[in-house]
């Protein structure tokens, strides 16, 4: 049931923020829209991220649902919501997967596309 979910994420650059008195963190927000193409309800229990800086280094993030909601999704529903991330670098990546529940408490694994978190221009 891996096509049962399809998945689209935009990220936006929203600036600069001090962490401390000597160090600043890039502040990015991401929009991600989860479309039901299945035939059947499909609630989110939990998700895994793994974002990576500009350096290379990654820290991964994993909790119950999204947002502080398990969704329920119906078939040929979109659910979407809007969270943020921080960098050290002005550009990194975020990707990973969610887990859903189908009608009979099946666990699916939906894989999140990989995404750039990139501060305009940065990239040449």
């Amino acid at each position: 049931m891996s096509q049962a979910i399809e998945i689209s994420v935009t990220s936006k650059y929203l600036g600069i923020r001090q962490q401390s008195q000597d160090e600043n963190v890039f502040v990015f927000s991401y929009t991600v829209n989860i479309h039901n193409v299945s035939g059947q309800a499909l609630q989110l229990m939990s998700r895994y991220w793994l974002i990576t800086n500009g350096d290379g280094e990654k820290v991964e993030v994993k909790g119950d649902g999204v947002v502080g909601e398990q969704p329920m999704i119906a078939p040929n529903e979109t659910f979407s919501y809007t969270s943020a991330s921080m960098l050290k670098t002005s550009v990194g990546t975020m990707e990973g997967f969610y887990y859903f529940s189908d009608n009979t408490h099946t666990e699916i694994k939906i894989p999140i596309p990989v995404f750039s978190l990139v501060v305009p221009n940065s990239l040449h």
